[in-house]
């Protein structure tokens, strides 16, 4: 193992954003919770179960598109909705309308309360760097480049493949390697070659299917047994744990 704590052979690092670099999880899991609240209360009258912010939030939206974690909660509770377009308006009953009120909360919260960067992984990805180990940003959010720019952290990925490039790609999401797997491909790197940080259940799948030579997960929220179960290779609380000090 390399001082970063990684196997010899991996030449590049690829990352997941929301609860790896920054601290959007929680902002995330907030939306979520606001949207399907409202809609539950709406569709099963106000003894409806709520959405809850970890459990339903790990199990079926974290780490996918917006659609696909929509249309996967929903399944959960035997509901099924139109999937209408990518334009429908947020109020919308539709899958779309649904994901698109998420991103009207998310932008919302992200406006008033601002994005954070975890500081064990900035410090982390200054050591990466500094040995020369390739990197890419990957992330189903389509606001990820703005997100890296709140927290002054673009400039640490070679390559950025999110929601809008996995849209124009037709890439689909997590817990398909698709999104990893275009990374790797547009570094140059085979994925035998390349590390994953993840800290979803779906990223945990993605880089297993995918054929990652090392999948790290990020134990933000107390599920480190599930991101074993899903094929993390190590997991940590934070990267500062995986070594990389200067």
């Amino acid at each position: 193992m390399t001082q970063l704590g990684l196997p010899d052979d991996i030449q590049a690092c690829l990352f997941d954003l929301d609860g790896v670099v920054t601290k959007t999880a929680v902002v995330h899991a907030a939306a979520w919770k606001e949207t399907f609240d409202a809609f539950l209360r709406s569709h099963e009258g106000a003894e409806a179960r709520p959405f809850d912010a970890v459990a339903d939030y790990d199990e079926y939206v974290d780490g996918r598109p917006r659609a696909d974690g929509v249309r996967a909660f929903l399944e959960s509770r035997g509901i099924h909705l139109p999937e209408g377009t990518a334009d429908d308006p947020p109020d919308a009953l539709t899958v779309n309308g649904l994901g698109n009120r998420k991103n009207e909360l998310l932008l919302e919260r992200i406006r008033t309360g601002g994005v954070e960067a975890y500081e064990g992984t900035l410090r982390y990805l200054e050591a990466v760097r500094a040995e020369g180990l390739r990197t890419a940003i990957v992330s189903s959010s389509a606001n990820c480049r703005d997100v890296l720019r709140a927290v002054d952290a673009e400039h640490f990925f070679d390559v950025r493949i999110d929601g809008v490039v996995a849209a124009e790609r037709k890439l689909p999401g997590k817990p398909h390697p698709d999104t990893f797997l275009a990374a790797a491909h547009d570094l140059g790197v085979e994925p035998s070659r390349a590390a994953v940080f993840e800290d979803a259940q779906a990223g945990m799948d993605a880089g297993r299917a995918g054929g990652f030579g090392y999948v790290v997960g990020l134990d933000r929220v107390g599920q480190r047994d599930a991101l074993y179960a899903h094929g993390a290779s190590v997991v940590v609380a934070d990267l500062a744990e995986l070594g990389g000090k200067r």
